[in-house]
């Protein structure tokens, strides 16, 4: 298959929907000829509601700036799919995805449970990864943690943000179910490392951490170093301190200052609080409840209660929409409603 036809068959695959579990995704990566459990390299692990993506983003400039080659699994993307696996900061090339979901095909064939396109996705990412001789990777959760494809891969750190209510079709309708599909990929004996969270998630991982006999440390944004970020908005230093203290402990200490202060500056993370036109547009991918009033509270310490937006805003049909809207409502002036392709 060229780039073209692997994407359209990779996209083909959505029809066998999400399944969540291990052992598929396990399989695949074996018969890539790699083992889950020794990936051959460091590997970070973030889940969370929201900011993971973030944590993600500011780990990977982090370690980059510190040199060494490294891998950066996120999802979704934004245009190209592409932007879901790359290294060094560069985005996979589209023959290595043609010839790599050309080899997964032909593995698949047959199989009575086919698997699902993120655990396709991810084994495409974990052989590209390979390839290049990734020495640290950071991998980002699909959905919850105890059952996404990524908790198939053996972590050394396992890094929680910010806990709210979100797919609660799927994970649960509490905070505590919540944090306890987050706290999954929390492994025996390797650190990890959560933001400061509501009371009843805190409790649940405080009891998985223990379980699993991992030490657990709590990271506030007071934690965060002094200096610029790239990314704007408060709760950004939330996400810096969380990352800074992710790689440090990847890393065994072994991360200088300044690396920690380039990255920080660097990272780039499109649709977080992103603005275009001079600030005269802003994009932003809140997509529950609680990201919607941290988009509000970026807005007003950015321009002040007094100026209000043209809010252009489109949702699938699985979220809280009229949550979302009521937190929105404090900035907007009218309204602009779009369907979204899903």
């Amino acid at each position: 298959m060229n780039y073209g036809e692997a994407i359209d068959w990779l996209y083909g695959t959505q029809l066998f929907g999400i399944k969540l579990g291990l052992d598929p995704v396990r399989r695949l990566l074996r018969e890539l000829g790699l083992d889950p459990d020794r990936p051959g390299c460091k590997v970070l692990h973030v889940a969370g509601t929201n900011g993971k993506g973030s944590v993600c983003a500011m780990s990977d400039a982090i370690l980059r700036a510190q040199g060494g080659r490294t891998g950066l699994f996120t999802s979704p993307h934004l245009v190209t799919f592409r932007e879901r696996i790359r290294v060094d900061g560069r985005m996979i090339p589209e023959a290595f995805v043609a010839e790599g979901l050309t080899r997964i095909r032909g593995l698949v064939a047959d199989w009575e449970a086919h698997p699902t396109f993120f655990e396709i996705t991810l084994a495409l990412a974990m052989a590209y990864f390979a390839a290049e001789g990734c020495e640290a990777i950071v991998l980002e959760t699909g959905m919850g943690g105890r059952l996404d494809a990524t908790n198939a891969i053996t972590s050394d750190v396992a890094v929680i943000t910010s806990i709210g209510l979100d797919h609660t079709h799927i994970l649960g309708s509490t905070i505590a179910a919540i944090a306890g599909e987050k706290a999954g990929i929390i492994k025996a004996s390797r650190p990890v490392l959560s933001a400061i969270q509501p009371e009843e998630a805190a409790a649940v991982i405080e009891a998985a951490a223990a379980s699993a006999g991992a030490p657990l440390r709590w990271v506030g944004a007071d934690e965060a170093p002094a200096g610029s970020l790239a990314l704007a908005g408060t709760h950004q230093r939330a996400n810096a301190a969380l990352a800074v203290a992710a790689v440090t402990t990847l890393l065994s200490g072994e991360v200088s200052e300044e690396a920690i202060a380039s990255g920080l500056s660097r990272v780039d993370w499109p649709a977080r609080f992103q603005r275009l036109e001079g600030g005269r547009v802003i994009i932003d991918g809140a997509h529950n409840a609680h990201a919607a009033a941290v988009l509000v509270g970026t807005w007003l310490t950015e321009y002040g209660k007094a100026t209000r937006a043209t809010v252009i805003f489109g949702g699938v049909a699985n979220k809280d929409t009229a949550e979302v809207l009521k937190r929105l409502a404090p900035l907007a002036d009218r309204w602009i409603f779009v369907k979204v392709a899903s």
